[in-house]
């Protein structure tokens, strides 16, 4: 039971030892402040429905002939 005790003691006594801050450790801390942003709030604004109608693409006839007019939405 002794001896338990003992090699235990030996075996914490390193890692106790290196839980204390030594003078060359407590050199390399850098503390740097902590800069925070300022959070800008913008408004929500709501977007209006826009109602749109699909004109299918056509030919028109034209002075010159038939010219294809491709497909578009048109709002109503």
């Amino acid at each position: 039971m002794m001896k338990r005790i003992v090699i235990g003691t030996l075996l914490a006594l390193p890692l106790a030892l290196a839980s204390f801050p030594s003078h060359a450790s407590a050199a390399e801390i850098v503390v740097r402040p902590v800069v925070r942003h300022r959070v800008v709030h913008h408004p929500i604004v709501r977007r209006q429905v826009v109602r749109q109608r699909l004109i299918p693409g056509h030919w028109e006839h034209t002075r010159n002939g038939r010219r294809w007019v491709a497909a578009r939405y048109v709002r109503y």
